[in-house]
């Protein structure tokens, strides 16, 4: 009887992790911005605007999700946003090199990855519960970090071989029509909505809880952080060490096979150890990044920072997400939205670092932006429960 019930929490659980997968194609846009700002001369300001151009999108589509879920269910929605995500990668397989095109395909993606973000998560609630939550997110959360990285491996190898790296999102379309295709078939029970469905008013008037709101605060912070690494890093290898945008690149594909293996840790350690313990672990490794960055010019130190980044980034979402699901139970959907609106950090962050480093005339802008989440996630572990 177990190994049934095994065998069909498996099932379940394979199309949603397709689907944390294509939720990986956003981190795209960091290794994007690099060849596009290449291509079109872009600078620092403009260059990180490519960003905004994907996660603003979180700020206008995430609460209107949550109420979505609430009328057609989390699966169905968590569909529509896998179509809305095809449509982004194929835009930019259109053979014609113009940047608002390109802007255009980050916007979708922007849009499709919000919904996929805001109906995924609680989707996974109704194939696990209790403890096992926040491990299972952060499993998802390493499946998405391999897709992230990807990027940083194709991109390069689809542009010297073809000379056009925009062919990654063919291979990314691909898997795209997979997760739709595998979570089509599956039937995954949802409770029930009890009540009336909450107003967009209600949903923002959540925030006025403390520890709603701190989690929000933290979830912006976390995705600026992460954003603004994975878009600046190659920025600083260059500034720094005089590396091509093809060799910086490596910092980013650095970001993300340590924010990969820390994800994957993560699964496990968060079923054994205290969600605060890892949580303040983790913010002490990016703090510590922080000040090498700013104090190191070489390339292997400047690229073991960045490492540091990928590892303590790796398990700050699905801690902040599962404490804010869990606590209040009864408004999961409308959390979500909100824990999802959050990632508008990664359209505040990279702009603000661009302005800062263009003013300043160095990366040290975009380093002492990014601390400044950091810091904030430091303040924020004093509230972080011992079991999420």
């Amino acid at each position: 009887m177990t190994e049934q019930k095994n065998s069909s929490l498996v099932a379940k659980l394979v199309p949603v992790m397709l689907a944390f997968f294509a939720m990986g194609f956003v981190d795209s846009v960091g290794t994007a911005a690099t060849f596009v700002k290449k291509d079109f001369a872009l600078n620092n300001f403009q260059a990180f605007l490519c960003s905004s151009a994907v996660f603003f999108w979180f700020l206008v589509c995430s609460l209107p999700t949550g109420m979505l879920m609430n009328k057609i269910g989390r699966r169905k929605t968590v569909l529509i946003s896998l179509w809305v995500t095809l449509g982004a990668l194929l835009l930019p397989l259109i053979p014609v090199k113009s940047l608002s095109l390109f802007m255009v395909s980050f916007s979708f993606l922007g849009i499709g990855n919000a919904m996929l973000q805001v109906s995924l998560n609680p989707l996974v609630s109704n194939i696990v519960t209790g403890d096992k939550l926040a491990s299972t997110m952060t499993f998802g959360q390493f499946v998405k970090a391999i897709a992230s990285y990807s990027a940083t491996v194709i991109a390069p190898f689809v542009a010297a071989k073809y000379n056009n790296w925009a062919l990654m999102y063919a291979i990314f379309a691909v898997e795209c029509v997979l997760a739709i295709i595998f979570l089509a078939k599956e039937q995954i029970k949802e409770e029930e909505l009890t009540g009336k469905p909450s107003t967009f008013g209600q949903c923002l008037g959540l925030l006025g809880d403390g520890t709603i709101l701190l989690c929000f605060i933290g979830i912006m912070c976390h995705v600026g952080i992460d954003v603004g690494t994975n878009t600046a890093a190659p920025q600083i290898l260059i500034s720094k060490v005089g590396l091509t945008p093809e060799a910086a690149l490596k910092a980013t594909g650095i970001y993300f096979i340590f924010r990969t293996i820390g994800c994957f840790a993560g699964s496990f350690l968060l079923s054994k150890i205290s969600s605060k313990v890892v949580f303040a672990t983790s913010v002490g490794l990016m703090l510590a990044a922080m000040g090498g960055l700013l104090a190191f010019n070489t390339q292997g130190a400047l690229f073991a920072c960045v490492a540091l980044i990928g590892l303590g980034n790796s398990n700050i979402f699905p801690i902040i997400f599962s404490q804010a699901l869990l606590h209040k139970p009864e408004k999961k959907n409308e959390i979500s939205g909100l824990m999802i609106m959050g990632i508008i950090g990664g359209a505040i962050f990279p702009p603000i670092m661009g302005f800062v480093a263009d003013t300043m005339g160095s990366q040290t802008g975009s380093i002492i932006v990014i601390t400044i989440g950091v810091l904030y996630l430091i303040a924020l572990t004093a509230k972080i429960k011992k079991a999420a």
